[in-house]
C-alpha cells in the first residue's frame, strides 16, 4: 500500500493553483498574495521623529549633562502631519512631536525627558548622537523594492503593509469551490430523533467546519443514500460545479460501497486507493479532467478525495491530506508542517506496517514538552479527537512506544 508521504506528494503534484483575482483591501485578509508586494514609496516616506523631543545640532549639546545643561533658542514646533521647510541654525532647537517631519538641518532629537522649556528657550541636559531618534526615509524599504513574495498569506500585518504602500485593491488567488458528499442509508440529520439502526451525520458538519476554518467559504454539503443511480446523478453534478469533491463513506469493499465504481464510471481517473495509515486505510484520490469552460460549471480539473466514513478517520485524513491541497490551491507557497519532539507519558502498542496517528494532548512539565494519548482511539470515537491538540507519529516499522520515549508530534491546526 501507498505510504502517506508518497500519497501526499502525489496529491500536491496535481493540485492547480487558483487563478488570480483582484479584491478590495478590506476583503484581502486570509487570502494569498498572487503577485509580489512591491514598495510604491519609501518607507518611512520622510525623515521623522521617533520620540517627543527637540531637534538640535549634536555639536550644540555635546557637553550637555544634568549638572551642565545647555540653553538653546526654541524657534518652532512641528507636529505629526505638518510639512516644513525650516532650516535650523546653530544655537537653536525645534520642538518635534512623535512622527513629525524632521527638517534636513536637524542632526539628532533629544528626548523630552532630558529637556525643559522656559518661555522661548529649551534647557537640554543630555548630549545626542548624530541621527539619534530619527527614523530615516527609506530606512525599512526603498521605492521599487520587493517587500513580500507571492504566495504569502495576507495576515493583519500584511494588510498594514498593503495600506502603507497605497494598495486599495490586491491581487489574490481565487478560493476553490468545495462539495462534501456524505453517503449512507444509516445517516440522519442533527435535528432528527435517533431510531433503531440509525446514527446522526457528524461528518458533513465537521468537514464543512474544517473547510470553512481554512478560509474557503464556497462549500456545500449533501447527504446521499446508497443508490448507484442517485450517486451517479448527484456526483456528476458535483464534479461539474466543484474544484474539490470530498466523498465520505462508500470507499471500502462492502456490498453497498458504490462510490468508487461510480466515480470511475463518471470519468474520474484514480490516482491511488488505500494507504498504509491508521486511521484512514481506504482513502482514495482521483482527478476528473474537464474542459476549461463548461457551461454552468467550473473549468479545469476537479480533485476528488474519498474519505472513510468513520468520523475520526475522515477528519484526520482531511487534516493530513486534503488541507495541504486546499492551502496550495489558494496559492499559499509554504507547505511547512511544524512538528515538535515531546516525551511520551504512557506506553503504546500497535501492529507494525502502518503509520498511525495517535490523538494526543501536549502540555509542559518542568520546562519539558510532554504528550499523552487521549482515551478513545478507535476511528469512530470523536471525543478523543475533540480533546486532542496534536497527533503523535507512531511510525510504520515500530510496534511499541515506551513510557518516557521521545516522539514526534504534529500540532492539530484546524485554522491556517
Amino acid at each position: 500500500m501507498l505510504t502517506w508521504q508518497a500519497g501526499l506528494a502525489a496529491v500536491l503534484a496535481l493540485v492547480p493553483i487558483g487563478p488570480k483575482r483582484r479584491v478590495r483591501l478590506e476583503q484581502a485578509a486570509g487570502r494569498t498574495l498572487a503577485l509580489p508586494l512591491m514598495a510604491r514609496n519609501d518607507s518611512p516616506p520622510f525623515d521623522s521623529s521617533a520620540v517627543d523631543g527637540f531637534g538640535v545640532y549634536p555639536a550644540d549639546v555635546a557637553t550637555a549633562a544634568a549638572d551642565a545643561a545647555v540653553r538653546l533658542q526654541l524657534v518652532a514646533t512641528i507636529r505629526a502631519g505638518d510639512s516644513t521647510h525650516l532650516r535650523l541654525r546653530r544655537g537653536a532647537a525645534v520642538k518635534l512631536l512623535t512622527g513629525a517631519c524632521v527638517p534636513p538641518s536637524v542632526g539628532g532629537v533629544v528626548m523630552k525627558e532630558y529637556c525643559r522649556e522656559e518661555g522661548r528657550a529649551v534647557i537640554v541636559s543630555r548630549a545626542v548622537e548624530p541621527g539619534e531618534n530619527i527614523r530615516r526615509r527609506g530606512g525599512e524599504f526603498r521605492k521599487g523594492q520587493a517587500v513580500l513574495p507571492a504566495g504569502v498569506r495576507i495576515t493583519p500585518p500584511v494588510v498594514g503593509l498593503l495600506a502603507t504602500f497605497g494598495y486599495a485593491n490586491v491581487s489574490v488567488h481565487a478560493k476553490p469551490v468545495v462539495t462534501i458528499a456524505v453517503t449512507g442509508d444509516e445517516l440522519l440529520s442533527a435535528r432528527e430523533s435517533l431510531r433503531s439502526g440509525k446514527i446522526r451525520d457528524a461528518n458533513s458538519h465537521a468537514l464543512h467546519a474544517a473547510v470553512r476554518a481554512l478560509g474557503v467559504d464556497g462549500c456545500r454539503t449533501m447527504r446521499l443514500k446508497d443508490r448507484p443511480a442517485l450517486l451517479r446523478r448527484r456526483l456528476a453534478d458535483a464534479l461539474r460545479r466543484s474544484d474539490v469533491l470530498l466523498t465520505v463513506g462508500g470507499m471500502s469493499v462492502g456490498d453497498y460501497d458504490y462510490v468508487r465504481p461510480v466515480l470511475g464510471a463518471l470519468g474520474v481517473r484514480e490516482v491511488f486507493w488505500r494507504m498504509a495509515i491508521k486511521p484512514g486505510k481506504p482513502t482514495y484520490f482521483g482527478v476528473c479532467d474537464r474542459p476549461r469552460r463548461v457551461r454552468g460549471g467550473r473549468g479545469g480539473p476537479c480533485l476528488v478525495f474519498g474519505l472513510p466514513g468513520n468520523p475520526v478517520a475522515a477528519l484526520v485524513c482531511f487534516h493530513q491530506l486534503v488541507k495541504p491541497a486546499l492551502l496550495k490551491m489558494t496559492g499559499l507557497a509554504s507547505g511547512m508542517r511544524p512538528t515538535l519532539r515531546a516525551t511520551l507519558v504512557g506506553a503504546r502498542r500497535k501492529e507494525a506496517g502502518r503509520l498511525e496517528w495517535v490523538r494526543g494532548v501536549m502540555s509542559s512539565r518542568n520546562d519539558e514538552v510532554i504528550v499523552q494519548a487521549t482515551a478513545g482511539q478507535d476511528s469512530h470515537m470523536l471525543g478523543g479527537l475533540a480533546r486532542a491538540n496534536c497527533l503523535i507519529q507512531f511510525l510504520p516499522g515500530a510496534s511499541y512506544l515506551a513510557d518516557g520515549e521521545v516522539v514526534t508530534v504534529e500540532p492539530l491546526l484546524w485554522r491556517e
